[in-house]
């Protein structure tokens, strides 16, 4: 992560830093659900989703897990009125799936008076 960046956009860089330091990488990947491990309680052990563009199912098996979806935007009303209603500055694509995600799992999930976290 420790990587100079001039004016370049960040996401092709730490794309690339990626696929050198991994084995494989699996792009448009939606995870549907977390699996728990059986033998150690509290633990998740892996997860499932499928390929957005093929269909194609995958089951994941993990040591450490690391959610990195986004949170939920557009829950409250703007403050805007008129023309700025509806435009926002930050992720409208945020849907809310990494609460979703450990939700299911029973996680215990902290920090969620933040209301907005900038990208």
């Amino acid at each position: 992560w420790q990587i100079m960046i001039h004016g370049e956009s960040y996401k092709p860089i730490i794309a690339e830093a990626a696929r050198k330091a991994a084995t494989e990488v699996y792009n448009r990947i939606m995870v549907t659900h977390l699996l728990m491990d059986k033998n150690r309680p509290n633990t998740v052990a892996g997860a499932v989703g499928f390929n957005v563009r093929d269909g194609t199912f995958y089951v994941f098996r993990a040591r450490a897990v690391i959610i990195g979806a986004g949170g939920a935007s557009h829950i409250y009303r703007p403050r805007a009125v008129g023309e700025g209603m509806g435009r926002t500055w930050y992720a409208p694509w945020s849907s809310a799936s990494a609460y979703g995600l450990m939700l299911l799992v029973g996680t215990k999930m902290i920090q969620m008076e933040n209301k907005i976290v900038l990208p």
